[in-house]
């Protein structure tokens, strides 16, 4: 169980790394939100919410979250079938009668299929230029027509085949079970339920103002970004259509965790986030899907959630159901690294309820560990201490993935660390030699014999 007052704690350095990581790997903005159990320890963004406006970006700014529809898609599914309107084992053609009078063979797929990515259906059909928003998105029509025509590329449970069409037939479907456009029906039984107001099923342009604007990659050492508009996606939304904020994408993955029955019972939760496929291409094991929900395991914790590539923007939700804790990170560009920054801040929660080894405590009287922290530099690079779990760390903020290189730190008096002593190719079990100023802050420090003195913290973007 993850312990929230701990992850609380932890939270401003969370922050830090999350403005490092965007400086560094230069991404136009960020917005993320860390629960813990019922708790939100953390909502924040960095950066601008536009290139070219210059905009701040604020906690409230919308982002299309993509893929993450899935998961919203897969629970109104479940929520159907316990109300015994749905079976998972329905063929799709029972609800989309299209199919089977066309005779294609998807018609025979099921639902279950559908969700888990294994019916054998094209992933976006043979004209997908709607991706890069040269045209619209397919309305029902035109999907429907793209599965009767293109549909099929593998035979029913050949392979793991992601498929964007495949989510949309079960939008439709929900549809003809419910009555009610799709939209509507995941507001009324998904969205409100949780008191979302920040999220939705498709792009709405009465609050058009709202979105983070998305950004082009930068591509082959380019250093300028384009920004990119909103389109509505039509018949794809229950694959592709939503938009949310990070604090509110936290609210919907703690409905996921077990005990939590706003949404669904546990055991349709145990359907969701069970193992259906480990994905091997070219010899390599490259994903785990469940049903709506993809599969990962950091450390010691098994994780589901989902990631999110929309134009313009990257996304990543992890949740961990059993130790409650939920991460959400979304980025304004196309490149953006969102799935090692929520993955990173996992691993940093992680680190601060837990230490990689122990080192000797505090001396009586010695400073308490604020003091010593701090983000510094020299010629090879920018170095943190910062203070998790009431430890002191080394951390290098810069790199992708924060922990196979931090250091636990030992206060030998206030003016020494010592980094503990393990094997490797670093200084470890040096001593660390602190200078202060007049006011008792670190001037600078010497780690592996090199001066590092501190870095000005980048200007930070969040909500008045």
């Amino acid at each position: 169980m993850t312990t929230p007052a701990t992850v609380r704690s932890a939270a401003g350095y969370l922050l830090s790394w999350i403005e490092a990581q965007a400086a560094h790997r230069r991404v136009p903005g960020v917005q993320v939100a860390v629960r813990s159990g019922d708790e939100l320890v953390l909502s924040a963004a960095v950066g601008v919410a536009d290139v070219a406006a210059g905009t701040p970006l604020t906690t409230g700014h919308l982002f299309r979250v993509a893929s993450h529809s899935k998961m919203f898609t897969a629970t109104a599914v479940l929520q159907l079938v316990e109300a015994g309107r749905m079976r998972l084992d329905d063929p799709i053609g029972r609800h989309l009668p299209e199919l089977s009078a066309g005779s294609s063979p998807i018609a025979r797929a099921t639902v279950r299929e559908l969700l888990g990515h294994l019916s054998g259906v094209a992933r976006d059909g043979a004209a997908a230029d709607f991706w890069q928003l040269e045209q619209p998105f397919p309305d029902r029509d035109a999907v429907l027509a793209e599965v009767l025509r293109d549909g099929v590329v593998h035979r029913r449970n050949e392979y793991f085949k992601y498929s964007n069409v495949g989510y949309a037939l079960v939008g439709l479907a929900i549809e003809a079970v419910t009555g009610t456009p799709y939209a509507e029906h995941l507001r009324s039984a998904v969205l409100e339920p949780l008191g979302l107001t920040r999220t939705g099923a498709d792009h709405d342009p009465a609050r058009t103002g709202e979105f983070a604007a998305g950004h082009t990659a930068l591509l082959l050492g380019a250093d300028r970004r384009e920004t990119l508009g909103q389109a509505d996606t039509g018949a794809m939304a229950a694959a592709t259509g939503f938009f949310s904020t990070a604090e509110e994408l936290t609210v919907f993955g703690a409905g996921h965790h077990f005990g939590d029955e706003r949404l669904l019972a546990d055991d349709s939760k145990r359907l969701m986030q069970r193992l259906e496929s480990v994905v091997t291409a070219y010899g390599s094991e490259v994903g785990r899907y469940g049903i709506g929900m993809a599969l990962m395991t950091v450390g010691d914790r098994e994780l589901v959630g989902h990631s999110g590539g929309y134009p313009g923007h990257s996304t990543q939700t992890l949740i961990d159901p059993v130790g409650r804790l939920v991460v959400s990170v979304l980025t304004n560009a196309i490149d953006g690294p969102a799935e090692d920054l929520a993955v990173g801040l996992v691993k940093l929660v992680d680190l601060a309820l837990q230490p990689r080894v122990e080192v000797p405590p505090p001396p009586d009287g010695a400073p308490p560990p604020a003091s010593f922290t701090g983000r510094f530099s020299s010629l090879w690079g920018v170095l943190d201490i910062a203070e998790l779990g009431g430890r002191l760390v080394m951390v290098r903020p810069t790199l992708p993935d924060p922990l196979p290189t931090v250091e636990e730190l030992q206060v030998v008096d206030g003016s020494t660390l010592r980094s503990a002593a393990q094997p490797g190719f670093g200084p470890a079990g040096e001593l660390i030699r602190l200078e202060r100023d007049a006011d008792g802050r670190v001037a600078s420090l010497r780690y592996g014999g090199v001066t590092c003195r501190p870095v000005a913290p980048p200007l930070r973007h969040l909500p008045g």
